[in-house]
């Protein structure tokens, strides 16, 4: 398969050329895809993000030539892309849990994180429903926080939000700003950071309504946008891992950079088949 050719590639030239200060536009280029989009399905397929991988792989070599070589911490620090000593030394120690010059003892522990390959992996034919829709651009107001995606923070942080909202009567405020024939909240995660692992997440409805004062606004632009059926809440993390690294795969399109939003209608939201969706702006891949 083509793809899986391609994204190895990429894997190839991360090992050819290791350093923290590696071009994540050229790693994605053995890939065909843009920097932004390859470090979205990076991240799901390997369930680590681009840049903690190749800090850890950094790490790991760093580690086998402080414990084999007489070369200095300077040299090993320039080496992987580090401006000084020190900051080599934070992340080294962030990740072996010692200092670079403790790696020289004998028989000290170190960790050892291999470099990774894709695989294809034969699944169960469970079927993704989905749909393609052109929209013009809407406006959203609510509130919003920084999310970090260290160490899958997001999948703890962003629940705890929607239940901050919830009792504290936040949540009622944005609903009230709905259309009353039709009233939907949305979650949309924007503003994407992949290397610094953040992003911003907004609880939002669609303005009907006077804004109450210290609500946020954020415009959508038009986009044409990928739909995805979920079951239940909890469907939506498994949605996006199969939207990742099974639909983008194969479907010809590329996400298009912008807002990806979780659409949750009227219904009772703790049943399993209440029916919500996840939106992807996309664009056709250029041949």
């Amino acid at each position: 398969m083509e793809w899986l050719d391609y994204m190895n590639a990429s894997l190839n030239y991360i090992e050819e050329n290791l350093s923290i200060k590696i071009d994540y536009e050229k790693i994605a280029e053995r890939a065909l895809c843009s920097s932004y989009n390859f470090q979205r399905m990076f991240s799901f397929i390997a369930n680590v993000t681009l840049a903690v991988y190749i800090r850890r792989r950094c790490m790991t070599d760093a580690a086998l030539e402080l414990s084999k070589n007489k070369v200095s911490v300077l040299e090993i620090a320039m080496k992987y892309g580090y401006d000084s000593p020190v900051s080599f030394a934070r992340a080294f120690t962030s990740i072996h849990g010692i200092t670079p010059q403790e790696a020289r003892i004998q028989g000290v522990k170190l960790k050892l994180y291999p470099r990774i390959s894709f695989q294809i992996s034969i699944k169960g034919a469970e079927a993704m429903k989905y749909r393609i829709e052109k929209m013009d651009g809407f406006r959203l107001a609510g509130i919003s926080r920084e999310i970090t995606t260290n160490n899958g923070e997001n999948f703890k942080l962003i629940p705890k939000m929607w239940c901050d909202v919830n009792s504290d009567g936040t949540c009622d405020k944005i609903f009230g700003m709905n259309s009353r024939d039709r009233e939907v909240m949305y979650g949309v995660c924007y503003d994407f950071h992949f290397e610094e692992e953040r992003f911003r997440y907004m609880i939002a409805a669609k303005p009907e309504a006077q804004i109450p004062e210290g609500f946020e606004v954020l415009d959508i632009p038009g986009f044409t946008w990928v739909k995805f059926e979920c079951k239940g809440v909890a469907g939506i993390q498994e949605t996006c891992k199969r939207m990742n690294t099974e639909w983008f795969m194969t479907s010809g399109y590329e996400h298009e950079e912008g807002p990806e939003i979780e659409w949750y209608p009227t219904g009772d939201i703790d049943s399993a088949d209440y029916a919500c969706e996840v939106w992807v702006p996309i664009r056709p891949i250029k041949k």
